[in-house]
C-alpha cells in the first residue's frame, strides 16, 4: 500500500502520537497539519484564528491538507478538517481515512493533563468536558462518514497502533 493515511477525529485522540508511531511502523513519512501550518505560516494556530478568523483558519487547513497529502504518508488532520465537505471527499478518494473514536470524557482528561501552548483557542467559551462534548457531538457523523475505519483510541499508542496496522492490512486482502 502506497496511499496516504489521513488519521482524523476530535484534538487529543491521538493522532499525531499514533501517526508517529504508525509512520515508524510502516516506513512512511509522518505530517501533522497543525505543524505543518506553524512552519510555514510562522504562527500558531490560536494566532492564525486571532489574525484571519476561524474561516480563514479552516481554509488555510484545507490548503495544508492539499500540500501534504503524498504517497506512502501519514497525515494528522486538525480535529475540525472534518467540517469542509471537500476535504472528507478529498481523503477518501485520495487515500485511507482512519478515526480515531474516543469518549469525550477521555479526550478532556487528556486536554487538561497535557495543555498544550498556543493550543486552539476555545470554540464555545465553555469548560474543556462541557466544549468537548459539544464538538464531539457535532461532529462525530462527519468522522464517522469520512472514515474508510474506526479504530478505538482509548488504549496505548502501541496497542492502537497495532489496531491501525490489523485494519490496514485486512483493506490490503480485500
Amino acid at each position: 500500500m502506497t496511499q496516504p493515511i489521513f488519521l482524523i477525529g476530535p484534538r487529543a485522540c491521538g493522532k499525531t502520537t499514533v501517526g508517529e508511531g504508525l509512520a515508524q511502523a510502516t516506513g512512511f513519512e509522518f505530517v501533522d497539519t497543525d505543524r505543518w501550518l506553524r512552519q510555514h505560516r510562522g504562527m500558531t494556530v490560536a494566532e492564525i484564528v486571532e489574525k484571519e478568523g476561524w474561516e480563514g483558519f479552516r481554509q488555510r487547513e484545507s490548503d495544508a491538507l492539499q500540500a501534504v497529502t503524498a504517497p506512502e504518508t501519514v497525515i494528522a488532520t486538525g480535529g475540525g478538517m472534518v467540517l469542509s465537505e471537500a476535504n472528507r471527499q478529498f481523503m477518501h478518494e485520495r487515500g485511507v481515512v482512519i478515526y480515531l473514536c474516543a469518549p469525550a470524557q477521555v479526550l478532556a482528561a487528556r486536554l487538561a493533563a497535557v495543555p498544550e501552548q498556543g493550543q486552539r483557542p476555545t470554540l464555545t467559551g465553555k469548560t474543556i468536558v462541557d466544549e468537548v462534548e459539544d464538538v464531539l457531538a457535532a461532529r462525530e457523523t462527519l468522522y464517522r462518514a469520512a472514515a474508510h475505519h474506526v479504530v478505538d483510541a482509548t488504549g496505548s499508542r502501541d496497542e492502537i497502533v497495532a489496531q491501525l496496522l490489523t485494519a490496514l492490512h485486512l483493506a490490503q486482502a480485500s
